[in-house]
C-alpha cells in the first residue's frame, strides 16, 4: 500500500525574540532544539522530570527555566510555540492535542503526523539562512542537502548580508527604483566585496559597496585568486578552493592539475593550460602567466590561477603576487595540500616520528639557473626527513651529494609517483639503489622523493594503492645492494 504524500508545508521564518517557547523533554534531542531556539532569542521554558548535563548547565546559568517535571496543558497558555522532544509517545500526543486546541504551533520530534510545524535543517551565514524541509518525510535527505550547501556557501556571505542590511536604508534612498537596486546588487555580488570580507578587511569591503552605490557608469573590477589544487585527488581540495572555482570566469591551470579537479569548476569558465614543460623556457612561460593574469583581471575577469599542490611551496606563487601587486590587481591566496604532505600520507610515511625524524626539510632539486645549491653537509645529518620536489631527472647526482657528505648509503628512500591519484606508485629502497630502482621502474614526474628513516615504514604502513616496489621484488634481484 502506497504511503500518503508528505504535506506541502508553507515556509515561514519566525521572530521568537523574548517570546515564550515551551520545550517538553530533557534529553539530548531537546538540548539540540533548545540550542537553535536560544540563538533566535527565544524565552525557553522546559518541562521534564530529569535533565541531561547540558540542560542542567543552561538552567543554572539562567538561560532557560525548568518549569515543571510533568506536562500540563495550562503550561501552553503563554507559549507561542511548543516542541515535544520526549521518548514517550503518550506525552508527545498530549502536547500535540493541547497545542491544537489552543491554536499553537507544535513541533513533535520524529512524528510528522502529530506536528503542525517542522523545524528544518538549516544553513546559516550570519543573518542569511537557508531552511530545508521534506515535510517530515525524509529528514536524512534534508540533512544531506544541508551538508552540500554548507560546503558550497562561503562564510563571508554572512558578513556581506550584515553589511547590506546595515546599508539598506541608504540603498533604498539613493536607488528608489527596483531595477536600479537589482543592478546594484548584481554588481556587488560580482565584485570584490565578498573577497575583501573573506580576508577580514571589512572597511575595504564597505568602501567597495559605497563605490558601487555611487557609481554612474560602473566598471567591473577583476581579481585573481592563487589557488592550491593539492596533489590531484579532488576530495583533498579545500572548500574555499571549490567555491572560487565556481565563481571563476577564467582558470589558468598548471599541466599537472588533474582533470578531476578541473571538472569541479564552473562549467562555462574558460580553461587555459599554462604549465611549464620539460626542456621549455620556464622564464618565458612564467612571464606569459604574469601577463595573462594582469590582462584578464584588467578586463574585469575573475581569474583563478590554479596550481598543483600549494602556491607558496615551490609554486612560484610569490613571484605571481609581486607581478599582480605591481599592477594594482586585487588578489587572494588559497593554500593547498603540498606534495610532501599528500604523497607521504598516501604512501603511509609519517614525515616526522619520535623515533626516526624530529624535523622535516622541504627541498627542490632545481633552482632558477639549474641544480639547486644546498648545504649538503647539513642535509646529511641524522634525525630528519628530506622531501625533494622535482628531483626525478637528477637522482644520481642527488644521491652522490648526500652520500658524499656523510649520509649513509643504507639510508631508506621512497619515491612516490602520482601521489594520491589512482595510478600512484611507490618505489622504496636505500640511497645506494635509488637511481637504478627509479630507472628500472621508469619513474616519471610528478614524483616526490622522501629520504630518511621514516621512508622504511612505507612497505609496512602503506594503505593506498599497490604495495611499494622494493629491491626484494623479483624484477630487482640484480640491483646493487646497499653498502
Amino acid at each position: 500500500m502506497q504511503s500518503p504524500a508528505a504535506p506541502l508545508l508553507f515556509p515561514l521564518f519566525l521572530d521568537l525574540r523574548r517570546r515564550r517557547v515551551l520545550v517538553v523533554g530533557g534529553g539530548s534531542v531537546a538540548a539540540r532544539k533548545i540550542e537553535a531556539l536560544l540563538e533566535a532569542g527565544a524565552d525557553i521554558a522546559l518541562v521534564a522530570p530529569a535533565l541531561d548535563a547540558a540542560l542542567r548547565d543552561l538552567v543554572r546559568a539562567g538561560r532557560i527555566t525548568h518549569l515543571a517535571p510533568a506536562f500540563a496543558p495550562a503550561q501552553l497558555d503563554a507559549a507561542w510555540l511548543v516542541v515535544a522532544a520526549t521518548d514517550d509517545a503518550r506525552v508527545n500526543r498530549a502536547v500535540s492535542e493541547a497545542a491544537q486546541a489552543r491554536r499553537i504551533w507544535a513541533n513533535v520530534v520524529d512524528d510528522a503526523e502529530l506536528a503542525s510545524a517542522q523545524l528544518p535543517a538549516r544553513v546559516q551565514r550570519g543573518p542569511l539562512q537557508i531552511a530545508i524541509s521534506s515535510g517530515g518525510a525524509a529528514p536524512m535527505l534534508a540533512r544531506h542537502l544541508r551538508e552540500q550547501l554548507e560546503a558550497q556557501l562561503d562564510e563571508s556571505l554572512g558578513a556581506l548580508a550584515q553589511l547590506l542590511a546595515d546599508m539598506r536604508g541608504r540603498i533604498r534612498a539613493l536607488l528608489p527604483e527596483l531595477g536600479e537596486r537589482r543592478a546594484f546588487f548584481r554588481r556587488v555580488l560580482a565584485g570584490s566585496a565578498q573577497s575583501l570580507l573573506r580576508r577580514g578587511d571589512a572597511d575595504a569591503a564597505r568602501r567597495n559597496v559605497e563605490a558601487e552605490l555611487h557609481a554612474t557608469t560602473p566598471a567591473r573590477r577583476g581579481r585573481v585568486a592563487l589557488v592550491g589544487a593539492g596533489p590531484g585527488d579532488p576530495g583533498l581540495l579545500t572548500l574555499r578552493a571549490l567555491r572560487l572555482l565556481n565563481e571563476a570566469d577564467v582558470i589558468l591551470h598548471d599541466r599537472l592539475v588533474s582533470d578531476e579537479v578541473l571538472a569541479l569548476a564552473r562549467r562555462d569558465a574558460t580553461r587555459i593550460e599554462v604549465g611549464k614543460r620539460l626542456g621549455g623556457n620556464h622564464h618565458a612561460t612564467q612571464q606569459r602567466i604574469h601577463a595573462l593574469m594582469i590582462e584578464l583581471a584588467q578586463a574585469g575577469k575573475h581569474v583563478v590561477r590554479l596550481k598543483g599542490g600549494d602556491p607558496f611551496v615551490f609554486g612560484r606563487g610569490g613571484e605571481e603576487l609581486e607581478a599582480l601587486r605591481e599592477r594594482g590587481i586585487d588578489y587572494e591566496v588559497v593554500p593547498g595540500i603540498t606534495a610532501a604532505v599528500a604523497c607521504a600520507a598516501h604512501a603511509g610515511i609519517p614525515l616526522t616520528h619520535r623515533d626516526h625524524a624530529q624535523s622535516l626539510r622541504l627541498l627542490t632539486a632545481h633552482a632558477r639557473d639549474g641544480e639547486a645549491s644546498h648545504d649538503w653537509a647539513a642535509l646529511a645529518q641524522p634525525g630528519q626527513t628530506l622531501a625533494f620536489y622535482m628531483g626525478v631527472s637528477g637522482l644520481e647526482q642527488l644521491r652522490d651529494n648526500l652520500v658524499g657528505h656523510g649520509l649513509a648509503a643504507s639510508t631508506p628512500f621512497a619515491l612516490v609517483e602520482n601521489g594520491s591519484r589512482p595510478q600512484q606508485r611507490v618505489v622504496a629502497g636505500t640511497l645506494a639503489e635509488l637511481p637504478a630502482l627509479a630507472r628500472l621502474h621508469g619513474v616519471q614526474a610528478p614524483a616526490l622523493l622522501i629520504v630518511g628513516e621514516v621512508a622504511a615504514l612505507a612497505p609496512r604502513l602503506h594503505w593506498f594503492g599497490a604495495a611499494p616496489l622494493t629491491a626484494d621484488d623479483a624484477r630487482c634481484r640484480r640491483l646493487p645492494r646497499a653498502a
